[in-house]
């Protein structure tokens, strides 16, 4: 089993969405970043755990728990002229962007921030957070990998 980080803003899709959601389930649509992509496609498997992350809003941060219980499979909203994340250059043929499905699992006990996970990596430059792509200036991705040891490190924190 893999662990990993997926980031979306909780006014556009949050924890409580997936949590309302019927089956607690909901694809992981509209991913236009190749290697975001590519880690759902080529690496994700059913029961990989997910670290849900609130991202642009007041206080970002690791707000809850999800599971993988979709193998990467084509987004559908690529070949839709009137979804939001419509892509004329993908083809159903040979699909560009992927997605998975997600099960909620539970809401953590309090938010772990973003700025208390910079600070720990601070403290230890070598410590586990240090290769944390979440930590790292100009990081964009919304979605990466999270090790056995950084897992175990920010759930602890709760």
């Amino acid at each position: 089993m893999a662990h990993w980080l997926m980031k979306s803003e909780p006014d556009t899709f949050g924890i409580d969405d997936l949590a309302s959601r019927p089956a607690q389930t909901e694809p992981w649509d509209g991913v236009r970043n190749y290697q975001a992509r590519n880690m759902m496609r080529d690496q994700m498997r059913i029961g990989d755990q997910v670290l849900f992350y609130h991202s642009n809003c007041k206080e970002p941060g690791i707000v809850g728990i999800a599971e993988v219980v979709r193998e990467g499979y084509p987004d559908h909203t690529a070949f839709d002229p009137k979804a939001k994340y419509y892509d004329a250059k993908s083809n159903p043929d040979d699909p560009r962007w992927f997605m998975v499905d997600l099960r909620y699992v539970r809401h953590l006990a309090r938010t772990i921030t973003l700025t208390e996970l910079k600070a720990l990596a601070d403290q230890e430059p070598d410590g586990p957070l240090a290769d944390f792509p979440l930590v790292r200036r100009g990081n964009r991705l919304s979605i990466m990998p999270v090790t056995d040891t950084q897992w175990g490190l920010i759930l602890g924190l709760e």
